[in-house]
């Protein structure tokens, strides 16, 4: 066997801390720690005795209390040298040979060399980390004996003897264990076990403590088995994950909450938007996707749930669709997805989302719920969020927000009855999400009573019921808003605290509205109709009913889209609805008045007076040319004035009744009556008519020929001329005019006819 020292003394000569220990003395091994049967030391106490010598690790050794000790035989003299070395590669192949249950890797040792009959006597405790291997060595012929006590009670006795019929010089220990209560437990050792409590404590096989219970996301099923049983709760801009981190969404955008790879296509998106101001967001929807991407469900505001684009109409009792079990209360909506081996609920108050999940324990989970370690960026869903969601806006800081009475109502839950939960959920991230959204935000559409709800159900979630919890707070479990639809750019909140709740403007959506003071859209104009949108919300910030608005005639009000809420006024040539028409040179005006005065002769009134004008102008038509040769019988021309869109026709004929048209290239004799009618298509002539201005006839296609002969003047026949007689012209959009055939003199036998006309507002 090989001799230790001989190995010893190839390091001492290189490397290590030395020292000469003379009487009884503590000695700091910090660099090179002792773990003595599971407990760790960094000193030991050396107390040299007639008979023995004690090396204690707790204190100086008391026969009569004992501690954590190894007392052997004592050596010749009151004189030890002491060593503290780094790992030795040949040290470690002599444990790992001679000592089974040593499995660690040796990190460093402490040596002792003693003298025992005049020949060198060594004790070398040696560190493997959670496990210590302890050499004893003797070169004399003799015999030691080394006690290890635990807390002054023997564990273990040690003994190495030389001599001639005994060359053991030379024995190795195992001194590791573990530690519990105070008392030491063997490798493999079961210290407790409970399968209804799911905690079990193990000795390792490298004397390490293993402690074996459910994880702070999981439940114990009281048969020694673990589920996964947690919430991730996302309320206002906060996103509470499943292991109480704290994230915050500062845009409106649509983001990733929670993604099981093990459950395809199952997908928890929350979507963002703004409220009062416009530099924070809230979590406005939830949708679910599973199954297939074309399967779709929607959480909103007010309890609506849609299935892509179908509004269900749900209630206390569960509904299976698609698999998903789905119901409403006055606490709000519940999606349940059923598994075989999990259960996924997600709840939605219309202001506070939260995401429970039962099943095994080592399901994967993604999304800002599963804490992952992807950037906000990465979560974003583009699909689901417009392009400008990440668009910065500043708003001003309010001054009357006090933050120290906001921190104070948020601390509310560390007090009871909230506190009887706070060992089972942590009340700190949501103390959090409160005070960093009522110090920035007002107190108003439930925000008070929003944190702290969020806090009671995830506590309700795990059996914690916080009687009088509403009494305290002065807060309701009950939904805020239930039933209460807003549209796309409407969020529902108070009137005034504490009050009734409506639906107000988004901040983004009305700041281009009160940037100019209007309250609604441009108007809207065409050729026969006029329509001017007002913004439903924008009118109830001003304290107006919508249903006492009307125009100039009094039956003629706005109606409201069910949708948007955006409240729509109109007027056309079949309803003018009190309609004034003005025209100058160049234009021709419409107006009407939107007002909630009922009549002129009121004598008072009690609320405030609405008059807004609006208009459409259209620019006066220019009189328009229609050129033909008679022998074609007919000409088309198109004109777009404004909005004014029409075609103009000009066709001859040989009977009163204008149905036997001149065919092309026919002669038509000289003295014969010629009917020509004139007809704007595409006008309506409730609101227009045409007017023939002249007719005349050239010997050239040219308007300008040589040769004029005029039919028409100023709208009237030309009194020259008794065969002509000019019919319902400005009646409406279309007229004629009937004359006997001429030819110039001395020419071919060809006239060329021209018109114009011009368009007149009725």
């Amino acid at each position: 066997m090989l001799h230790l020292l001989f190995v010893l003394s190839v390091l001492i000569g290189v490397s290590g801390a030395w020292q000469i220990i003379t009487g009884s003395s503590v000695l700091d091994i910090s660099s090179c720690p002792i773990t003595y049967y599971g407990q760790k030391y960094e000193q030991i106490y050396v107390a040299f005795m007639s008979e023995n010598i004690a090396f204690c690790f707790d204190n100086f050794f008391n026969p009569e209390t004992g501690g954590d000790c190894l007392v052997g035989t004592a050596p010749d003299l009151d004189s030890i040298e002491f060593w503290i070395n780094e790992p030795n590669a040949g040290i470690q192949k002599l444990i790992y040979d001679n000592v089974a249950t040593i499995q660690n890797r040796m990190e460093c040792y402490v040596l002792f060399i003693m003298e025992l009959n005049g020949k060198d006597y060594d004790l070398v405790p040696v560190n493997f980390g959670t496990q210590t291997a302890l050499i004893v060595e003797i070169l004399a012929f003799g015999s030691v004996v080394f006690e290890a006590l635990v807390g002054g009670v023997t564990t273990d006795i040690m003994a190495v003897s030389f001599g001639p019929y005994n060359r053991q010089y030379q024995r190795f220990f195992d001194i590791s264990g573990c530690r519990h209560a105070g008392a030491v437990y063997e490798y493999g050792a079961v210290l407790s076990s409970d399968p209804k409590t799911c905690f079990s404590l193990t000795c390792s096989d490298t004397a390490a403590l293993q402690i074996s219970s459910c994880g702070p996301l999981e439940r114990c099923e009281g048969n020694g088995i673990c589920m996964l049983n947690s919430t991730c709760t996302v309320t206002g801009p906060t996103v509470i994950d499943f292991h109480g981190q704290v994230n915050s969404v500062e845009n409106r955008c649509s983001y990733s909450l929670v993604l099981t790879p093990s459950v395809p296509n199952f997908h928890v998106l929350g979507n963002f938007l703004e409220r009062r101001l416009k530099d924070m967001s809230f979590l406005d929807s939830v949708t679910l996707v599973l199954d297939r991407p074309s399967i779709k469900f929607h959480l909103e505001q007010g309890g609506r749930v849609r299935l892509d684009n179908t509004i269900l109409t749900l209630n206390s009792s569960p509904q299976l669709v698609h698999n998903v079990e789905l119901s409403k209360d006055r606490t709000g909506v519940t999606a349940k997805l059923l598994l075989s081996y999990s259960t996924i609920s997600v709840f939605f108050d219309g202001y506070t989302a939260q995401i429970h999940l039962e099943g095994p324990a080592d399901l994967p989970l993604e999304g800002l719920c599963g804490n992952s370690s992807r950037s906000l960026s990465d979560l974003r869903l583009s699909e689901y969020s417009s392009t400008s969601c990440e668009v910065k806006y500043n708003d001003a800081a309010d001054s009357t927000i006090n933050c120290n009475k906001m921190i104070e109502r948020c601390n509310l839950l560390k007090e009871a009855p909230f506190s009887s939960c706070n060992s089972d959920i942590d009340p700190e991230p949501y103390i959090t999400a409160c005070t960093d959204t009522l110090c920035k935000y007002p107190a108003v559409d439930g925000l008070n009573c929003q944190f702290l709800k969020a806090y009671a159900r995830a506590c309700s979630l795990h059996n914690h019921t916080l009687d009088g919890w509403t009494s305290k707070t002065s807060c309701s479990s009950a939904a805020f808003c239930q039933d209460r639809i807003c549209s796309d750019h409407e969020f529902c909140g108070q009137k005034t605290v504490g009050g009734d709740t409506r639906c107000f403007c988004r901040a983004i959506f009305a700041s281009k509205y009160r940037s100019t003071d209007t309250l609604g859209d441009q108007t809207v104009c065409s050729q026969n109709s006029a329509l001017l949108s007002l913004v439903g919300c924008l009118l109830e910030d001003k304290g107006i009913d919508y249903s006492a608005l009307h125009l100039n005639d009094p039956t003629c009000r706005g109606q409201m889209d069910k949708l948007t809420h955006m409240v729509t006024f109109s007027f056309n040539s079949s309803n003018s609805c009190g309609m004034v028409v003005t025209t100058n040179n160049s234009h021709i005006i419409y107006t009407n008045t939107i007002t909630n005065q009922n009549s002129s002769s009121d004598v008072i009134t009690r609320r405030d007076q609405v008059y807004i004008d609006f208009s459409c102008v259209h620019i006066q038509p220019a009189i328009q040319t229609a050129n033909f040769r008679i022998r074609d019988s007919s000409v088309i021309q198109h004109a777009t004035p404004s909005v004014w869109n029409y075609t103009l026709t000009m066709k001859a004929y040989t009977d009163v009744g204008r149905t036997q048209a001149v065919e092309s290239f026919a002669e038509v004799p000289l003295n014969q009556r010629i009917w020509v009618e004139l007809k704007a298509d595409g006008l309506d002539e409730e609101m227009v008519a045409m007017v023939t201005d002249s007719c005349w006839a050239t010997d050239l296609a040219s308007s300008s020929g040589s040769l004029r002969y005029d039919l028409i003047i100023d709208g009237c026949a030309n009194p020259a001329d008794q065969t002509v007689e000019v019919k319902e012209n400005g009646w409406g959009t279309s007229n004629y005019f009937f004359f006997n055939m001429f030819q110039f003199t001395g020419s071919s036998g060809e006239i060329y006819l021209h018109c114009k006309i011009h368009l007149c507002p009725k």
